[in-house]
């Protein structure tokens, strides 16, 4: 049951970049698969990308095809802290991000929103055209 906490996000220009954490207290999230989702104004919350729990066969990664060869997710498994690297932002990247983690884990989750039971209180990005 970690408890996520997301920030870096803000208000950038169309070709931008920006730079998502999320952390968690007392819970190492090396154990977790993690995902990042967004919910863009007017619009379903939706996936953006995975990563998979560190360990064997762990670190694969899952990307939205509308944000491939543009973001990066990531661990930093010293700082306890999942990355999502947004480079060349567009304006329909605009709106609140999440990260989240599953119920359990050491387990493999599919890079789902219904698979994802823990949200962190979100970060808004605003690209302007």
């Amino acid at each position: 049951q970690p408890q996520l906490v997301e920030s870096g996000g803000g208000l950038v220009q169309a070709g931008g970049s920006l730079r998502l954490s999320c952390t968690a207290s007392g819970t190492t999230l090396d154990n977790y698969d993690i995902g990042w989702f967004r919910k863009a104004p007017g619009k379903e919350r939706e996936g953006v990308s995975c990563i998979s729990r560190s360990g064997r066969s762990g670190g694969r990664t899952e990307y939205a095809e509308s944000v491939k060869g543009r973001f990066t997710i990531s661990r930093d498994s010293a700082k306890n802290t999942v990355w999502l690297q947004m480079n060349s932002l567009k304006p329909e990247d605009t709106g609140v991000y999440y990260c989240a983690a599953p119920p359990l884990p050491g387990l493999p989750y599919p890079c789902n929103i219904g698979a994802f039971s823990s949200w962190g209180q979100g970060t808004q990005v605003i690209v302007s055209s």
